[in-house]
């Protein structure tokens, strides 16, 4: 008995569906992503296989880096409102005054490295232009520590609002030289402050 042969009909799929559920995607992420700030203070983190998450809260960074071939500390504090109850009461050790636009703004600024008497002209610019300032980073000379009254009122903030004591990440250039390092372990020991991360680059491991 012969067999009976069906005819081969060609199939196609409409993809219009897949075309708008991709574009409708691809317009949601673009939407909704941030562009990345620039770092102020950029620094080469040494490489290391440890993967520690630091926390999103209740955190200070102290960046350690080098600006016209001298080594300086900048200062970050996560918060808004921490941010600001720190900077009122730096204001009152430095006999400083900041307007209620300038506290706004220092609520939302990422780090800075400059004298509390110039902090005021880094606020009026731009995000954008703060990293081109050139700023001359925190002093921490025995003379003028500034760093050491950041850190103190830094805490002292942190546990008025959250009621936590704050917690401390160094982060350091690769490059920097270990004097520097060290000086700003020396301040916060010196405030019985003897636990804190090294915030590192991630290294795959060499099998």
């Amino acid at each position: 008995m012969a067999k009976i042969k069906m005819k081969k009909k060609s199939t196609s799929t409409d993809m219009t569906a897949m075309c708008d559920v991709a574009f409708l995607l691809l317009t949601f992420f673009i939407l909704t992503a941030t562009a990345k700030t620039p770092e102020v203070l950029p620094v080469d983190t040494p490489q290391s296989t440890v993967q520690t998450k630091l926390p999103a809260t209740d955190l200070s960074t102290l960046t350690i880096g080098n600006a016209n071939g001298k080594s300086v500390v900048f200062f970050d504090l996560k918060g808004k409102e921490i941010r600001q109850r720190t900077l009122e009461l730096m204001a009152q050790k430095y006999n400083v005054t900041f307007t209620p636009k300038e506290s706004e703004e220092f609520g939302l600024m990422e780090s800075f490295g400059v004298p509390i008497q110039s902090l005021s002209q880094i606020l009026a610019m731009k995000s954008a232009d703060r990293s081109k300032a050139g700023q001359p980073g925190i002093p921490k000379d025995s003379l003028d520590n500034q760093l050491k009254e950041w850190i103190y009122n830094a805490r002292i903030a942190n546990i008025e609002v959250n009621d936590k004591e704050l917690q401390f990440a160094i982060k350091g250039d690769a490059k920097e030289q270990y004097p520097a390092i060290k000086q700003v372990m020396d301040i916060l020991q010196d405030q019985k402050i003897n636990s804190f991360n090294l915030v590192t680059g991630l290294r795959g491991k060499n099998f």
